[in-house]
């Protein structure tokens, strides 16, 4: 391994944002051969998963939310439709952002009301059989600004 190389993968370990602003320095002068590539790659692909991430984590915290606001009425709060309106908030902005997104969430969302089952169940002390089997609300309800279960 090269000394310049073996920088570039000690600067990554030690000190991240400065990898960053050197990678991007390398980049825009197109000093390609000096380039981390390796973890660049690595970077870019993180990236795409963690975008996967917080869009799943976002839909199943609207859904809780939900599931609770339907299934526990009496105990609705300002605090849980707080939380559905950030949330879908922060799901409309990533789908602004990446459009592509949208397929994805599609193909999760069952594996996401799943989740979202167990949550509820924790978080309102109701039996699992007390939800649906299967999610009684589509997608573009559930990010839906004026949409809340009865």
């Amino acid at each position: 391994m090269s000394s310049l190389k073996a920088h570039s993968q000690t600067l990554y370990n030690t000190d991240y944002l400065q990898w960053i602003e050197t990678t991007v320095e390398k980049l825009q002068s197109h000093d390609y051969p000096n380039v981390d590539w390796e973890n660049l790659i690595e970077e870019i692909a993180d990236m795409g998963r963690s975008e996967r991430r917080s869009l799943k984590s976002n839909l199943i915290v609207i859904l809780v939310h939900l599931l609770k606001w339907q299934f526990q009425p009496e105990k609705r709060s300002g605090s849980w439709e707080g939380s559905i309106i950030e949330h879908r908030r922060r799901v409309k902005e990533a789908l602004d952002d990446s459009p592509s997104l949208k397929s994805y969430l599609e193909s999760v969302f069952a594996q996401c009301y799943a989740q979202a089952v167990k949550q509820a169940k924790a978080e309102t002390g109701l039996f699992v059989e007390s939800f649906p089997l299967v999610c009684p609300y589509q997608l573009p309800e559930v990010t839906d600004d004026e949409f809340l279960p009865q």
